[in-house]
């Protein structure tokens, strides 16, 4: 008897054809839809004690991913089953709005620990693009978390440069930051990240005060250059900023384009489609605080005193190779190398904007976000 039963069930399921699976999945997704809408109507709905609704929600979310009602919906009944998807479209959008809106809602959501994971990617970029996003919401509970990254001498500069200017983009935030540089506790390394959030304060009495500690690189001339956030308003002539990339900026010396140029740090052809404008302007004037990983500094010191340093194109247990600024590539026997030490500064010289008006950075900007991923 039961082996009959059984046989009847599997020959139901079988029989189910294509066509009827996908009515039911479509009676299904109209029924989700219905009782969401039904939800959304009701005010201060406690999910706690409706498991189906709250399966209906989630189910219907599943459908609904990188849009904005997927993130109302996800705020307004406090879907903490969403973090996964939240931390995604933070960290892959993080300088957009809903990249943005996803991560404050796992701050409101108090998904610290998440975060802190996050942040500690082995690829610090990841990391401090999540910590980007973190600061546009502006939101001050997002400073418990940033401001120890900034302290932490054990983090890359790309996370604690990031976390400075994250801290940066809401008041007490400011005012933390302006007490840890009046006690002289902030690293000389993150002085550029902080000028640049601190001397473009709208509070004035803020400014005034960073005014004392803080300057801002110079361009050619001496020109004090602006922030890089009045910077990113002006407007720029991509044209003359590629004829500025190959000359006076001396960018090919280490970055090709399409194939033209030397290839030592990053190839460029489709960086508009990596970094947002304000990253570039950070990579140009504070190149060691936006190090990619596998174009990190290295210094190595030979048994005769002689010094290397370049970026590691790779090493065996007989000898290491290193490509220089000039794009000389060094085999070294590791007989004849006396230390080999990874360096938390850049291979790209941190002056080159002193050739550089602020209009010539503008255009060469301009020029690099035109450089995007082919369709």
């Amino acid at each position: 008897m039961y082996r009959s039963v059984a046989l009847y069930l599997l020959f139901a399921v079988f029989a189910l054809s294509p066509v009827s699976l996908r009515a039911q999945d479509e009676a299904q997704r109209a029924k989700d839809a219905r009782i969401v809408r039904t939800l959304l109507r009701l005010p201060g709905v406690d999910l706690a004690d409706k498991p189906e609704a709250k399966a209906a929600l989630l189910r219907y979310l599943a459908e609904q991913k990188r849009t904005d009602e997927y993130l109302q919906i996800a705020e307004k009944f406090s879907l903490r089953e969403t973090k996964d998807e939240l931390l995604r479209l933070a960290i892959e959008q993080g300088d957009g709005t809903l990249g943005v809106k996803a991560a404050g809602l796992l701050v409101k959501f108090g998904e610290t620990d998440l975060l802190k994971k996050a942040i500690a990617d082995p690829d610090p970029a990841k990391g401090a693009k999540l910590i980007g996003a973190l600061g546009l919401t502006s939101d001050p509970k997002a400073n418990d978390l940033l401001a120890p990254l900034v302290e932490d001498a054990q983090q890359p500069l790309t996370i604690r440069a990031a976390a400075v200017a994250a801290v940066g983009r809401n008041a007490p935030g400011q005012k933390w930051l302006l007490a840890t540089i009046e006690q002289g506790k902030l690293a000389a390394d993150l002085k550029f990240a902080a000028a640049n959030v601190l001397l473009s304060s709208a509070d004035e009495a803020i400014k005034a005060v960073a005014g004392k500690h803080l300057t801002l690189p110079t361009g050619a001339g001496g020109e004090p250059l602006p922030p890089v956030a009045e910077l990113v308003k002006r407007s720029g002539d991509a044209a003359r900023g590629k004829e500025l990339f190959a000359g006076i900026g001396t960018c090919a010396k280490c970055h090709q384009v399409r194939g033209e140029g030397k290839q030592v740090g990053a190839d460029l052809s489709e960086i508009g489609s990596k970094l947002s404008p304000e990253a570039m302007y950070v990579s140009i004037l504070d190149p060691s605080a936006g190090i990619s990983v596998g174009y990190e500094n290295y210094l190595v010191r030979m048994i005769d005193g002689t010094v290397h340093t370049g970026i590691l194109v790779s090493q065996t247990d007989e000898a290491v190779e290193l490509k220089t600024a000039e794009a000389i590539v060094h085999k070294l026997l590791r007989d004849d190398i006396d230390q080999l030490k990874k360096q938390s500064l850049s291979l790209m010289p941190a002056d080159l904007q002193k050739q550089l008006k602020a209009q010539d950075l503008v255009d060469i900007v301009a020029y690099l976000t035109t450089l995007t991923k082919a369709d």
